[in-house]
């Protein structure tokens, strides 16, 4: 009886534990906020991007980097990680801006050729949320929307 009231016990025990090392968060939602063009050349071109987290956890999330890739236009345009640290507030938002770099063969061309005078066009950010929570390092995300590249024109 002692015996598996001790099991009993010692379960509980691992159970709570494994519960309680693993924290359970919704996936912040990213999106872009604005697009500038900082420098360029006829081979390369950089932009700062301006990216609003929203965190829908009732807990701070210290973010350590993102580790994106960026569509626009249904193209591939850039990737990278941005591994300047911020922390969004607990059910709070804030903005961060990232250095995007690209080359005008491989991407920029090919997306100014696609507008067609258009100055919004349609992106898809995905990648990780990296974190600095124990057990819980990366989050996957995926948005889409639409941003104003007045900038490229």
């Amino acid at each position: 009886m002692k015996r598996s009231l001790a099991g009993a016990a010692l379960c509980a025990f691992f159970l709570c534990l494994a519960a309680c090392s693993t924290p359970k968060l919704a996936v912040p939602k990213l999106a872009l906020v604005s697009v500038s063009m900082t420098s360029a050349d006829i081979f390369n071109q950089q932009f700062m991007v301006r990216v609003n987290v929203q965190n829908p956890n009732d807990r701070e999330l210290p973010i350590t980097g993102i580790d994106y890739k960026l569509f626009l236009e249904g193209d591939s345009f850039s990737e990278g990680l941005s591994s300047k640290p911020f922390t969004v507030p607990a059910n709070g938002e804030t903005d961060f801006d990232m250095i995007v770099r690209t080359n005008f063969v491989s991407s920029a061309g090919r997306l100014v050729s696609r507008l067609n005078g258009r100055d919004q066009v349609q992106y898809v950010v995905e990648g990780k949320v990296l974190t600095d929570l124990s057990g819980l390092k990366k989050i996957p995300f995926q948005e889409t929307g639409t941003v104003s590249l007045k900038v490229l024109r």
